[in-house]
């Protein structure tokens, strides 16, 4: 099977069918916590109980409606995918749980992580100029503080200094805070797209906020 832990930090090799079965299995675990009906998908391929980790980001009218994830792969991906669709729904505290009359105007989009990458750097301004704008997703550590954004942030935040400022706002901390303890790793996602799969849900958007 394609290797889900790659550690180059490179975009994942799925096979191609890999959309038509995890975006409906994510549907699917939503759907039936809700009563609704759910579409029956083939579950058995291997690389599928192989150790991944994703994002499941729900979105609403082009509004981040839930994110919830895995920044390392430590259980099969087809659970790992549907553990998180059902916290991006059910369990993110910014939201409200997800509702039946939500359900059908809910785009569903997967982010499959690369192995984590950890960025060596002299200081701030090293590091920022590292950062790789709509590639990269970044995790910072600094102690006890810990946060990150998927790739897909770049598109709201564009510029690196700025989009730390966020990340490291997103932690806990100031946006001007550093100190030379911080930790940075990054990491590429492969995206999964309800709108790409039969043409669905065509009111979504292509951010996410985790």
């Amino acid at each position: 099977m394609p290797d889900h832990s790659n550690h180059s930090g490179t975009p994942l090799l799925l096979p191609k069918q890999a959309a038509a079965i995890l975006l409906p299995a994510a549907r699917g675990v939503i759907a039936n916590a809700l009563g609704a009906p759910t579409e029956s998908v083939d579950e058995s391929a291997s690389w599928l109980h192989e150790k991944g980790a994703s994002f499941v980001t729900l979105t609403m009218h082009q509004h981040l409606r839930g994110c919830i994830g895995s920044l390392e792969a430590h259980r099969p991906l087809l659970f790992d995918v549907k553990e998180n669709a059902y916290a991006a729904a059910f369990r993110d505290p910014r939201f409200s749980p997800l509702t039946l009359a939500e359900l059908d105007t809910t785009e569903i989009e997967i982010s499959l992580l690369s192995a984590q990458q950890p960025l060596e750097f002299k200081n701030e301004h090293d590091a920022l100029a590292q950062l790789r704008p709509a590639v990269d997703g970044v995790v910072f550590e600094y102690g006890r503080y810990r946060s990150t954004f998927l790739p897909q942030v770049w598109e709201q935040l564009p510029d690196a200094g700025t989009f730390m400022a966020h990340l490291k706002h997103k932690a806990g901390l100031r946006p001007d805070f550093w100190n030379d303890e911080v930790r940075l790793y990054r990491y590429t996602v492969t995206k999964l797209k309800e709108k790409d799969l039969h043409g669905r849900h065509e009111n979504t958007t292509g951010g996410a906020q985790p």
